[in-house]
């Protein structure tokens, strides 16, 4: 089914860490006034390709490189972009490893930053066996949630 409003495309990519205990790294982060939970990654540039734009990313986010083990999911059905109107979004996500060991912070709670202010982020380890769709906060992420249960259980 087409839909004829969609003007343009938003691209994001995905880094899905997990580590040896069968955990997946979270980002939760305060953007655009919204407090989200997500799999760690960003927005796609104009003229840079997938796996380029996990590595800035990664860069960017944790401030240390990381290798590509995988492509794990891009999405295979419509969705229309939350942040931008008209826009049907497209996510890539990549299972990814770091070449050296965490140099950045993790937490063990969510949202563990002084104040909700947009550009604020921390990083939390959650169990694949305990985690669920309504731990994140976007519909595909939701859909990758299911396919690493999938994968996993």
């Amino acid at each position: 089914m087409m839909h004829s409003n969609i003007k343009n495309f938003v691209i994001r990519v995905y880094g899905l860490v997990i580590n040896e205990n069968n955990e997946i790294l979270l980002t939760d982060e305060y953007q655009l006034d919204t407090k989200m939970t997500k799999f760690p990654g960003g927005g796609l540039k104009l003229g840079e390709g997938p796996v380029d734009c996990i590595k800035r990313e990664a860069v960017e986010e944790f401030g240390q490189g990381i290798e590509i083990i995988d492509h794990f999911y891009t999405t295979d059905y419509f969705q229309e972009a939350l942040f931008h109107k008209r826009h049907q979004l497209i996510s890539i996500y990549y299972l990814i490893r770091f070449k050296e060991k965490i140099r950045f912070r993790v937490s063990k709670k969510a949202f563990d930053f002084p104040e909700m202010k947009n550009g604020m982020q921390s990083f939390r380890w959650k169990a694949i066996e305990e985690l669920r769709e309504e731990d994140v906060s976007f519909p595909i992420d939701k859909k990758v949630v299911r396919l690493l249960k999938d994968k996993k259980g």
